[in-house]
């Protein structure tokens, strides 16, 4: 169960550099709104000694539960249409021994759970060679579909959009034949085009209106920009950081954060305050890190022992690099408006938590890799 390693075998550069990132977020959330500082730093905390605990977890042990994992990932999703409290027309959220009691987000821990399943039951087939066989391809779509409708249902479209690409990501990188890629694409351009067709119809029932909103103001900004502020703020503040930025922590009405011309600043467009304090060249250096991150995560997997520690590390590095990319593109206008944290950055504790069970357990993997 647990792995003896050397000192020289565990991944200190990643371990640091996911410290580097936790640091930033510290400074970014404090600077956005001080009293979160203290559960903030709380968070990371217990993140980092779950992540510790389970580097040294073998992670074929913990694989070996990932259909019990997947099973109550469904479970408690479910539970959250049921229980969940409803926030701003969404049901993502369950509260535990009432307003003062622990509040967590089950979709976050759901990515790591959806990893370590797709990565078991894509290594079985990849050892038989049948990833591109009926009875592999149907299996994995049923299970997934089934955990993104979940997601999807509470609704939560930018995490229903990152794990599918995630997934995807890990099912291409498995083996998954050109063939059946090029005849899915064929497929996709007609689903897609009729999808944004669908959705612009008054009678139209498989989007929310705000969702709908946050599209067609994606797709036609000159028409719908004025009744979604909070983007063209969060533009406004990354813009008015120019090159070097305002300094952190500047408290003066003529920053936007301290205008509050965004709410929950802290969270989703936590971008908007690096850019309006650290400017272009901090904004590029906090973007060069997580970079660095991901690609760290692809070493792993490139010298992971198999396939399912490859996939794992593969899921990871997408899970850290796509999230990273919808935050930034919805902070910086170049992406639709949604709701998705900035990975190790924004304040968010079942964000961070289930973020450091990913970094533990890809550490355990990167002690068993092959080749150095």
């Amino acid at each position: 169960m647990f792995t003896k390693a050397r000192l020289k075998d565990y991944n200190f550069k990643l371990l640091f550099n996911v410290l580097l990132l936790l640091g930033i977020g510290s400074i970014f959330v404090y600077s956005a709104d001080h009293s979160y500082l203290v559960r903030e730093i709380t968070g990371i905390v217990l993140g980092l000694i779950v992540m510790i605990f389970l580097s040294f977890v073998e992670y074929d042990f913990i694989c070996k539960f990932s259909r019990v994992i997947y099973i109550g990932t469904i479970i408690v999703m479910l539970s959250v249409l049921v229980l969940g409290q409803n926030v701003n027309g969404a049901t993502r959220w369950i509260s535990i021994g009432g307003a003062g009691g622990v509040q967590f987000q089950p979709s976050e821990f759901s990515k790591i759970a959806m990893i370590l399943f797709a990565a078991t039951h894509l290594d079985k087939h990849k050892s038989r060679g049948t990833i591109n066989t009926a009875p592999c391809l149907t299996y994995f779509i049923v299970t997934v579909g089934i955990y993104l409708l979940t997601i999807f249902l509470e609704p939560d479209l930018s995490t229903t959009v990152c794990v599918t690409l995630i997934l995807l990501t890990m099912l291409y990188v498995s083996g998954l034949s050109y063939k059946i890629i090029g005849l899915t694409l064929l497929i996709m351009v007609p689903v897609v085009g009729s999808f944004l067709w669908y959705i612009q119809q008054p009678f139209q029932h498989l989007l929310k209106e705000y969702q709908v909103g946050r599209i067609l103001q994606f797709i036609y900004p000159e028409k719908y920009a004025e009744d979604f502020s909070q983007q063209s703020n969060s533009i406004m503040a990354i813009g008015s950081g120019q090159l070097t930025g305002k300094g952190l922590s500047t408290s003066t009405i003529a920053t936007v954060k301290d205008a509050n011309f965004i709410s929950e600043q802290q969270t989703d467009f936590i971008f908007s305050v690096i850019g309006e304090e650290v400017g272009f060249i901090g904004s590029v250096i906090i973007i060069a890190i997580i970079l660095v991150l991901v690609l760290q995560c692809i070493r792993i997997g490139r010298q992971a022992k198999d396939t399912k520690g490859m996939l794992i590390a593969t899921g990871m590095g997408c899970w850290i690099g796509y999230q990273s990319f919808i935050n930034i593109a919805v902070a910086s206008g170049i992406g639709p408006n949604t709701g998705m944290p900035l990975p190790f950055i924004s304040y968010g504790q079942s964000s961070l938590l289930s973020l450091s069970i990913g970094i533990g357990i890809l550490l355990n993997v990167s002690i068993h890799r092959t080749r150095y």
